[in-house]
């Protein structure tokens, strides 16, 4: 059978069509501060989507190194009032320095502004760089900034979702229908098939996948920003997606926001055990803004929660340290110390050591204030 040694596949879709719950149109309309937010890349504040380049590789093998191939490289660009989703398909591997020199054309001639993807920066862009390398073209999308999805993804959503894979996700967060699709793992398997026998219909389910992963980003990407958009993301923003938001705001330093977005998270209802760590993490900002009265108060609340909880202790401690050192109130903190020393047996010989230190001192600051008032 004969083979086209190289395919070039391209689906316009217009801007109103809907690909899950979102209208492909809405990634235009995210700002640059967002993307700044989500890609921990400063670069983005005046960017957006409009000169993006979305890429997802289908590979010879799933591990990387130099002796896999991407036998299909798809891309997802605005232009033109439409999102496109381009293909280029090695039919023969001997034809892939001509892939490599006609990507090398098609990224320069694009103008692309920015690269967005899903572990890009672990797998695709390391084996397509190194893939550009070895044919001695140079790899002009190595400059430019990178969003890599994955990392906030798993911020937002991983204490909601049982797996953060995008085809998961995107039929979870985007409602998107992937029910014609195949597995990753067979991917490799049905190329060198194909190889073998020439026959294309082992190769169609595969660029629908490659396809659906990246209209499934930017579906991923748009319900991802919703959640910081004031007027978007009302409706649609659950406490746990608050949460995420303020997983968010956390790894990339910003504090006050993460403060904001905890304690919307907070307001609408969390799990007994996402409400401590929220109010832990708000705890630590008020600690260390000095802001004592607002500390405090959450310390106290926590530790009159009914859960049983490592995340407890910390309460304790902090409570203890601070009736201890800035009121002087010995026996209030000694309470605290006893009760936390209590809960440390079941939980951490680490906590069990300090609150026993803890309880020895303060016994000897009491019976030290017993002998002055004599």
């Amino acid at each position: 059978l004969k083979r086209e040694p190289l395919q070039f596949f391209e689906n316009p879709y217009p801007l109103d069509v809907k690909y899950g719950k979102v209208t492909i149109s809405s990634g235009l309309e995210i700002k640059g501060n967002i993307l700044t937010f989500l890609s921990k890349e400063s670069a983005f504040e005046n960017l957006d989507l409009s000169t993006a380049l979305f890429i997802d590789l289908e590979t010879t093998g799933l591990s990387g190194g130099t002796g896999v191939i991407a036998f299909l490289v798809g891309l997802g660009f605005y232009r033109d009032d439409k999102f496109y989703v381009a293909q280029f398909f090695l039919g023969e591997l001997a034809e892939e320095e001509r892939m490599i020199q006609e990507l090398g054309q098609f990224f320069s001639q694009m103008n692309f502004q920015s690269v967005v993807t899903y572990n890009g920066k672990g797998f695709d862009m390391p084996l397509l760089e190194t893939r550009f390398v070895l044919h001695k073209q140079p790899f002009i999308l190595s400059e430019l900034p990178h969003l890599d999805f994955l990392y906030s993804a798993r911020s937002l959503w991983k204490h909601k979702y049982e797996s953060c894979r995008l085809y998961h996700l995107a039929r979870e967060v985007v409602e998107a229908d992937r029910s014609e699709d195949i597995p990753s793992a067979e991917i490799p398997w049905r190329y060198f098939q194909y190889l073998n026998t020439g026959n294309f219909e082992l190769i169609e389910p595969i660029l629908y996948h490659n396809q659906e992963d990246i209209l499934s980003l930017l579906g991923v990407i748009i319900v991802g920003s919703f959640i910081f958009s004031e007027e978007k993301g009302k409706k649609l923003t659950g406490a746990m997606d608050l949460y995420g938001a303020g997983r968010v705001m956390e790894n990339i330093g910003k504090a006050e926001k993460s403060v904001y977005f905890f304690k919307r998270a907070l307001e609408r209802g969390l799990s007994d055990e996402l409400s401590l760590a929220a109010k832990k993490k708000i705890s630590y900002y008020f600690k260390k803004n000095q802001e004592w009265k607002s500390a405090v108060s959450l310390w106290k609340e926590m530790i009159s929660s009914d859960i049983q909880s490592k995340d407890l202790l910390l309460s304790f401690r902090e409570l203890a340290v601070y009736l201890e050192h800035k009121e002087k109130k010995y026996e209030e903190a000694r309470k605290i110390a006893e009760e936390g020393y209590v809960l440390s047996l079941n939980f951490s010989s680490y906590y069990e050591k300090d609150f026993t230190h803890r309880r020895e001192r303060l016994k000897r600051k009491i019976q030290g204030q017993k002998e002055k008032k004599k």
